[in-house]
């Protein structure tokens, strides 16, 4: 569907808008960091999806969303093309896996042991080759109103998957319902991409951001730590006072921002004081020898600290791949477009092969894998030749995702063609990646919620569950 096509429903959601605090007021009103418009899950949600459980539905109690920014490479990865030229072929190989006849990348020999465990997606499409709409496209499952690059979020835009999951089936244990982890993704100049919040609906709807380096010898989480010299005491003080301070009331008064930035607010010391919550994502609790099997890096860590989270009975931890301080700015997390090989085999790979594995192994171990849903995703994919760089370019025609647990078997969905540029088969789009991730996740994919002007919204653009997964 072009935008020309978008319904009279998404034009009147692109002139909505929605009045709430901004995080700079957040830090001045009590230095709460992050607090500020990420704590949807802390608003405690709309009604819970009243459809009785059967069969596939509601078969997952929550969700580990692996985002690997900047488009991994199907060749080398999950679709590998050993029979293409070597331009498109590149110098790997492919390898057997646990599901007998299906091969994956040589650099992916961790997670060839774990297949039988994965659903492998071959034939994803959004047909946009720019990182921020194909994203949010990925990240919503409802087309983006441009195909641009550098488009910047709105309050405009649509919620979330993340946002939508802790909103509509928040966590009855903690405040804590959806969350992100370690950072927001962003474009090269610090252009944040659209539809990784509650967009139109909203702080109430928006996601946890846990901004942290959780492979740091100290993990401190923005907004999650005492300052030095802050008691439990003292911030009861501050409490007290925040209270009698009713600017913000004055502000938003007669509106239902001021019912929500008083829900955050006592959300958030609510958090700060619950032990229990903050152990749920101190990872330096951890034995050396488990956070040493999910890889001493930022997102090994990130991983295992997602693990530590749906243990708690967080519904949805994304976890996104992010830019290290020392790479390039011409080829930043998995947007190789020079030296993909080499990035490829010494970085990537390595690095998601290690984690993933370590986390499908940790959440079978623990008897959680099937009722947890674990997606690996990217915006899109590569191109299918390699460039003059060495590299590959931006390619939403066709990529690869991966899911498992939550009761998944091995087996392929689709096919891309022979060189891995188009799908073959069964082409998936976000709208049906979205409508099977909400009916495992026990949100029926056609269900309508009100939005602030009290117009019904579907939760999913249209989106058909994938019955090689959810079943008829």
């Amino acid at each position: 569907m072009s935008p020309a096509d978008a319904s009279p429903q998404r034009k009147d959601m692109r002139r909505h808008t929605t009045l709430a605090p901004s995080r700079r007021e957040w830090l001045r009103v009590g230095g709460l960091g992050a607090f500020g418009l990420s704590l949807s899950s802390l608003l405690a949600a709309r009604k819970a999806n009243a459809a009785p459980k059967q069969g596939s539905f509601g078969r997952a109690k929550s969700c580990v969303l692996l985002f690997l920014s900047g488009g991994p490479p199907q060749h080398e990865t999950f679709d590998p093309k050993p029979d293409a030229p070597s331009e498109v072929r590149g110098p790997f190989g492919s390898i057997a896996t646990s599901v007998p006849g299906v091969h994956v990348s040589e650099l992916l020999p961790l997670t060839a042991k774990q297949m039988h465990r994965v659903a492998l997606i071959r034939s994803m499409t959004t047909d946009i080759n720019a990182h921020s709409t194909s994203g949010a496209f990925m990240l919503s499952g409802y087309l983006p109103p441009s195909k641009e690059e550098n488009v910047p979020p709105s309050p405009q835009d649509w919620p979330s998957i993340a946002s939508v999951v802790g909103a509509l089936n928040p966590n009855p244990k903690s405040p804590l319902s959806s969350v992100i982890l370690p950072e927001l993704i962003y474009n090269t100049g610090k252009i944040t991409w659209p539809c990784q919040t509650g967009g139109f609906m909203g702080a109430a709807w928006h996601p946890q951001v846990l901004q942290c380096d959780p492979s740091a010898k100290e993990v401190r989480i923005e907004g999650l730590h005492f300052s030095d010299g802050m008691s439990t005491l003292r911030l009861d003080e501050r409490m007290r006072l925040l209270d009698q301070l009713d600017t913000h009331r004055q502000i938003f008064s007669g509106s239902s921002a001021a019912s929500e930035f008083d829900a955050m607010h006592q959300r958030a010391f609510d958090l700060l004081h619950s032990e229990k919550s903050r152990a749920a994502f101190d990872v330096g609790r951890e034995p050396a020898a488990m956070r040493e099997r999910y890889g001493r890096n930022t997102f090994g860590q990130s991983v295992l600290m997602a693990r530590k989270l749906v243990e708690s009975g967080v519904r949805l931890v994304q976890v996104n791949w992010i830019r290290e301080p020392n790479e390039t700015t011409d080829s930043p997390m998995w947007d190789t477009h020079k030296n993909n090989a080499s990035r490829a085999r010494d970085v990537l790979c390595p690095r998601f092969d290690q984690a993933y594995s370590a986390l499908l192994d940790d959440l079978a171990s623990r008897g959680l894998l099937d009722e947890t849903l674990v997606v690996a995703m990217g915006e899109f994919g590569r191109s299918p030749k390699i460039n003059k760089d060495g590299g590959r370019d931006h390619w939403g025609n066709v990529f690869s995702v991966a899911l498992a647990g939550a009761g998944i078997n091995g087996q392929v969905i689709g096919a891309s063609d022979k060189l891995g540029g188009v799908p073959a088969h069964r082409p998936v789009r976000p709208p049906d990646l979205a409508a099977t991730l909400f009916h495992l996740l026990g949100i029926d994919p056609l269900r309508e919620f009100l939005d602030p002007l009290q117009r019904p919204r579907l939760v999913t653009d249209s989106g058909k569950a994938l019955v090689e997964i959810v079943g008829e």
